[in-house]
């Protein structure tokens, strides 16, 4: 018995733009991320001298929404690729569901055959 029947007869749809951006996210993914990380950087070239206070006090405050702002970028990528891949699963080979027997009859059962439901 073989575990994927294939629907005969189905077209399958070549691939589109789905596999360009699959290839893509991994890329887009680290370089944005150490783009995202160069506002720390900068900061602590350009910020940190002064009071001390004053300046871990930006500091902090530009890691922050850096951090968060690289959190926001991997949540864009991860939702891209499942995108991705949902329509890059919904193109591929369509495949047939195992055949159960189903009991079927002409009339339906009478009422005084029927067997009450046990709680």
């Amino acid at each position: 018995m073989n575990a994927f029947n294939r629907l005969p007869g189905f077209v399958q749809t070549p691939a589109g733009r789905e596999r360009v951006v699959l290839r893509l996210l991994p890329r887009v993914l680290v370089f944005g991320t150490l783009l995202l990380a160069l506002p720390s950087l900068v900061a602590r070239i350009f910020l940190g001298g002064g009071d001390a206070v004053e300046a871990s006090t930006r500091l902090q405050m530009v890691d922050i929404l850096a951090l968060g702002i690289a959190v926001l970028h991997w949540t864009a990528v991860l939702t891209a690729a499942i995108a991705a891949f949902i329509v890059m699963v919904m193109k591929g080979p369509a495949y047939v569901a195992d055949a159960y027997p189903l009991e079927d009859s002409e009339t339906p059962d009478s009422p005084d055959c029927r067997q009450p439901a046990s709680y």
